[in-house]
């Protein structure tokens, strides 16, 4: 759990204290020193290495409310993932000052802690000052004024659609949520669910493109719940993409712009290979039926090759050395709604196919979700890019700050070749593409790399060991 508060107690009270002197039988009057204040500032914490500011998907606590050590305060929406946010230190939650949907910088105060309930008005008193953080985007010239006393949630689904009803359908089913197949809710959320008894698979969630937050279970609860059923009706007159609309970058679509840009700093190369697939297609078919991805598959045979050619899993950060990674971890590109992300497949080298084809399908779920954690998808040694399945034959791939190569798969398709007799045959192969940091990676390197993974994925058996 990211951790909230990290500050000082701020200036408020002063309480009269009695000093002696050291003088004997002189006695000096009480005086009055300053103490440590009982309100604390609560920060919007750096989720990622790459985390610059945080969006607040929902407050799992009210103005109010008591808190305890360890408890959730807050979803915060990063670059990669939604996190609950929880508090280390016992108090109430005297004044939110990020709504719902609002951005803030990492490290500007969100929200005030009280120590006690005497203490609330003051911090309500701080807070009526204005904070450090942005406020959430202004709606569109066309919409219709807000009125101040309506709800965040209310406001964000006018800004969505000048309609009312293309509102609801766009906020009632999440992008993740697989055409309804999955459940997409805040960690709290899903708890509080537990905790009440209500089924989340009926629930319309208020939160950020539909997502279940803890107030829509509240609602369920007390009876006031809507039902998921008629929201998914509506979605499919929802229109997709408004022409002409200029839409400003979400957290996540931010930090890959970010990224996209640091990576043309770094002096790249290209090596492209072709290999066959018989005998992986053949493999792949005869241990499909035991939940085995052709994903896992390429990261297993990309690992092994990596643990041959230790320098093209290394990696250079200040452009004077480089380091031989420890561990072959290997990154896999997945598309997501609204931007990019690259869980980890750690140790792939050393996980067996089918814990590696298990652990594989968790992290695209958790990808989907939003619910990655840090070390899921910001550990990676070896990136992945695998287009194959949408039919693209060959492509390049933009190599990832921070490491040595990242390698773009092809489609396996039936292609006319000579066999060694001199004759004409048909067989599966699929054409890969690697990009390389040249500071580090040469020519040779890569092209001994892909023989050795063009050998393991043509004579696959060690994939199953």
């Amino acid at each position: 759990m990211s951790r909230l508060l990290q500050t000082p107690f701020l200036p408020s009270v002063s309480l009269p204290t009695k000093t002696r002197s050291s003088v004997p039988g002189f006695r000096v009057n009480p005086r009055t020193i300053p103490i440590q204040a009982k309100i604390r500032e609560i920060f919007m914490p750096a989720l990622s290495s790459t985390m610059t500011e945080g969006k607040i998907v929902s407050w799992v606590k009210s103005e109010g409310d008591k808190l305890n050590k360890g408890e959730s305060v807050v979803v915060v929406e990063s670059d990669k993932a939604d996190m609950d946010v929880e508090t280390f230190y016992d108090g109430y939650l005297a004044a939110i000052m990020v709504e719902e949907g609002g951005v803030a910088p990492v490290g500007s105060a969100i929200a005030l802690l009280a120590e006690t309930e005497d203490e609330i008005a003051d911090a309500k008193a701080k807070a009526s000052g204005g904070g450090d953080s942005k406020p959430p985007p202004p709606p569109p010239p066309a919409s219709p004024p807000t009125p101040a006393d309506e709800s965040p949630v209310a406001v964000e689904k006018k800004v969505a659609a000048p309609v009312s009803v293309k509102a609801v359908a766009a906020s009632s089913v999440h992008p993740a949520s697989e055409g309804g197949k999955r459940i997409v809710a805040s960690p709290y959320a899903k708890k509080l669910a537990k905790e009440l008894k209500v089924e989340l698979a009926g629930l319309v969630g208020s939160g950020p493109m539909g997502r279940i937050v803890a107030k829509d279970v509240e609602a369920v609860s007390a009876g006031g719940g809507v039902q998921a059923a008629v929201a998914v009706k509506e979605v499919a007159a929802a229109p997709g993409v408004e022409l002409g609309s200029v839409v400003p970058f979400t957290t996540m679509q931010g930090a890959v712009s970010r990224n996209m840009v640091e990576s043309l700093a770094v002096p790249t190369f290209r090596v492209g290979y072709t290999i066959t697939t018989d005998a992986l297609d053949a493999l792949y078919k005869k241990i499909k039926s035991k939940g085995v991805t052709m994903t896992a598959l390429l990261a297993k045979a990309t690992a092994l090759a990596l643990a041959k050619h230790p320098v093209v899993n290394s990696s250079c950060r200040d452009g004077n050395s480089f380091v031989y990674n420890s561990s072959i971890n290997v990154a896999v590109a997945v598309a997501i709604d609204g931007g990019l992300i690259t869980p980890v497949l750690q140790n792939a080298d050393k996980v067996d196919i089918y814990s590696l084809s298990r652990k594989w399908k968790e992290l695209v779920d958790k990808a989907r979700a939003k619910q990655l954690q840090p070390q899921e998808y910001n550990t990676g040694t070896f990136t992945l890019s695998n287009l194959g399945m949408f039919g693209v034959d060959r492509f390049d791939a933009i190599l990832p700050p921070g490491t040595g190569a990242i390698m773009a798969v092809g489609a396996s398709q039936p292609s006319t070749v000579a066999t060694k007799d001199g004759r004409i045959g048909m067989k599966n192969q699929m054409q890969v593409n690697v990009a390389a940091d040249h500071r580090v990676i040469y020519g040779a390197d890569l092209a001994q790399f892909l023989q050795t993974l063009a050998s393991i994925i043509e004579d696959p058996k060690d994939l199953t060991f």
